[in-house]
């Protein structure tokens, strides 16, 4: 037995035994720390490397893009505005269809919300489901949506009307497409602005 220096009396094994929790304390952080290196580094190779030159580009061209002039669209014709069949990304909410080209790093093919592009996102936003079990293949009249869920589609709606251009409805099976004008297609975008 030993003076421990505080006036304690200690076994080599009690020191030992310290040792060993020290040991296993900074196993674990060493092993925590490389956990979360990996994660970062997984990140980075998901994230970081969409805005590299690829990325760049997508940006580049959908920035080039011309306005869209007004036109309601069918499930059908907006399923081609998907970001890879064609460079624009259109999504409806509540009925309303938005050209979410700018947010292609959000939006498009690779983007955390890219199952949207070119689909009625509404009933994914309201339930906050981003599986393909949120996505319809024939118009959704969200009429199972409860009140919460109704009230979350339209503060989605909302927030799309601030930030992105309304180009149409998305039309109910058999409804006829809307005929606009050019004065409402422009007064329409230069009041969003």
């Amino acid at each position: 037995m030993a003076d421990d220096g505080q006036g304690r009396l200690g076994t080599e094994e009690g020191r030992a035994g310290g040792a060993a929790v020290a040991g296993g304390e900074m196993l674990l952080s060493v092993g925590l720390l490389a956990l979360a290196l990996l994660a970062a580094y997984r990140l980075y190779l998901r994230w970081g490397t969409r805005n590299g030159p690829g990325g760049a580009a997508r940006q580049g061209e959908a920035a080039a893009l011309p306005r869209m002039k007004r036109r309601d669209f069918s499930l059908e014709q907006l399923r081609e505005f998907d970001g890879a069949r064609n460079p624009r990304i259109l999504l409806a909410v509540n009925g309303k269809v938005f050209d979410v080209t700018r947010g292609s790093k959000f939006y498009g093919p690779e983007g955390p919300y890219g199952i949207f592009a070119g689909r009625d996102a509404s009933r994914g936003l309201a339930t906050f489901c981003l599986d393909k079990d949120a996505l319809r293949d024939e118009y959704d009249d969200l009429s199972d949506l409860n009140a919460v869920q109704m009230e979350s589609v339209r503060e989605w709606e909302m927030q799309f009307k601030e930030k992105y251009d309304y180009v149409g409805r998305l039309l109910k099976p058999g409804e006829e497409p809307s005929e606009y004008t050019d004065e409402e297609d422009t007064k329409d975008h230069t009041k969003q602005e």
